[in-house]
């Protein structure tokens, strides 16, 4: 796909546009794009470049065309793209931009490394509060990256409310520094998926002394296929009698058998107990029918 056709007729008559998504596409002649994003009078909000095999110098020249007309932008979809280091570090310097004002970032599956990873969080930390969603699923965190997201967690002026990190080969070590820079500064972030992670039960316990914060509002945790079995279960359910603000909870693809699904369905005739879906898929026939019977007459209750 060419842009310049596009992007001139765009430039004539830019001032509507709020949302443009070229996901999917090859795209050439992005240096047409870049022009567009600079005119003054262009008042774009969304941007979806997904999978669009963008190149490190195509995100280089997006980023500078973004930071020369930063302010109306507020969402910004690069993921499936193959951002390397030089190309995260022109993506930090528009985060760092004092007029950015970007709330949503999606960065899935981008091949990030320690390096980009370092100048995304340091360019978070130096101006934290107006991004409110990052996605950062299907890039290989390692425990030197996951330092690098914690140290910009901890920060009392970060706001993030969602954080998508599915599929990072997160393990329980790096499960653990998350856990203990979330619970120093616990309060924002509302979403957390973790989904398809290494950590299994060990790192699940922290994740359980999270919950058992009074200061954490997590509302949603994703836990999919995080080969957590029924000693994992043991302690998130004992952590949500104690938490009054979780309402979704995923759990499918674990090692779960009667015994878990019999601490969530205790869980669920509490009636401290606010969750209001809750994903307990187990090989078990007779564990998930009981789940599902339980949870029926809880929802009656209510």
């Amino acid at each position: 796909m060419s842009c310049a056709v596009l992007s001139s007729a765009l430039k004539s008559n830019s001032s509507h546009l709020r949302e443009l998504d070229l996901s999917g596409n090859y795209i050439s002649g992005l240096k047409k794009l870049p022009s567009l994003l600079k005119c003054s009078q262009c008042k774009l909000k969304k941007l979806g470049l997904r999978s669009c095999y963008l190149s490190d110098k195509a995100c280089a020249d997006l980023s500078s065309a973004l930071r020369s007309n930063p302010s109306h932008l507020r969402e910004l979809d690069l993921s499936g793209n193959k951002i390397k280091d030089s190309g995260m570090k022109q993506l930090s310097a528009l985060l760092k931009h004092p007029q950015c004002k970007l709330e949503k970032l999606w960065l899935r599956y981008c091949y990030i490394s320690d390096k980009g990873c370092a100048f995304l969080s340091s360019a978070l930390r130096s101006s934290p509060s107006h991004l409110r969603e990052l996605d950062l699923s299907e890039n290989n965190i390692t425990e030197s990256e996951m330092k690098q997201l914690s140290d910009l967690l901890k920060d009392p002026q970060c706001k993030l409310e969602k954080l998508w990190l599915r599929y990072c080969r997160i393990k329980k070590e790096a499960c653990a520094v998350l856990s203990s820079a979330l619970k120093s500064n616990p309060s924002h972030l509302r979403e957390l998926d973790l989904s398809e992670n290494y950590f299994t039960d060990s790192g699940t316990r922290h994740l359980s002394d999270l919950l058992e914060d009074p200061q954490c509002k997590l509302e949603k945790l994703g836990l999919r296929s995080c080969d957590i079995s029924d000693g994992g279960c043991a302690g998130l359910s004992s952590a949500l009698r104690s938490n009054l603000s979780l309402r979704e909870l995923d759990l499918s693809g674990n090692n779960i058998t009667e015994s878990g699904v019999k601490q969530f369905s205790d869980l669920l005739k509490d009636p401290q107990c606010k969750l209001e879906k809750l994903w307990l898929k187990c090989s078990n026939k007779y564990g998930n029918f009981d789940f599902l019977r339980s949870h029926k007459s809880r929802e009656n209750r209510v």
